[in-house]
């Protein structure tokens, strides 16, 4: 699974504190993008093949969480080192998590562990989205 939830918890630990009064090591990036005029995250994410959970990780600090501070020829983060899923689906009416995850060939643990913003009844995910389908057995 590339995200469990404490993974993420020590990204972010990572990437919002000082250790020892050094600026604590964030993995590198390994995709960028230049923001373009019309532009938002769940765009960026589905042509760029990277989740918008992922997407608001990498950049956090960069991004606010409703992506409302996107500029023209801003340059984000796309993935960081060994934690890259380019694996994606795109949300759709209709969807849930179960089904997604069958369609994927993962199982629903599998899909959560790698979009820990999605809640524990999969109640929260939403049309256009962009879901990390990668890992896991169904």
């Amino acid at each position: 699974m590339l995200f469990t939830a404490g993974r993420f918890a020590s990204l972010v630990a990572v990437a919002m504190t000082l250790t020892s009064g050094t600026l604590a090591q964030v993995p590198p990036c390994v995709r960028n993008y230049t923001v373009q005029a019309g532009d938002w995250c769940d765009k960026i994410s589905a042509e760029q093949n990277a989740s918008t959970y992922q997407l608001l990780a990498a950049n956090q600090g960069n991004i606010n969480p409703e992506c409302t501070n996107l500029r023209v020829g801003q340059v984000i983060c796309l993935g960081r080192q060994g934690q890259d899923c380019t694996n994606v689906v795109v949300v759709q009416s209709g969807n849930s998590c179960e089904s997604i995850a069958a369609a994927a060939g993962i199982s629903y643990a599998a899909l959560r562990a790698n979009n820990p913003n999605v809640d524990e009844n999969c109640t929260n995910i939403y049309p256009g989205e962009v879901l990390c389908v990668q890992g896991g057995s169904a």
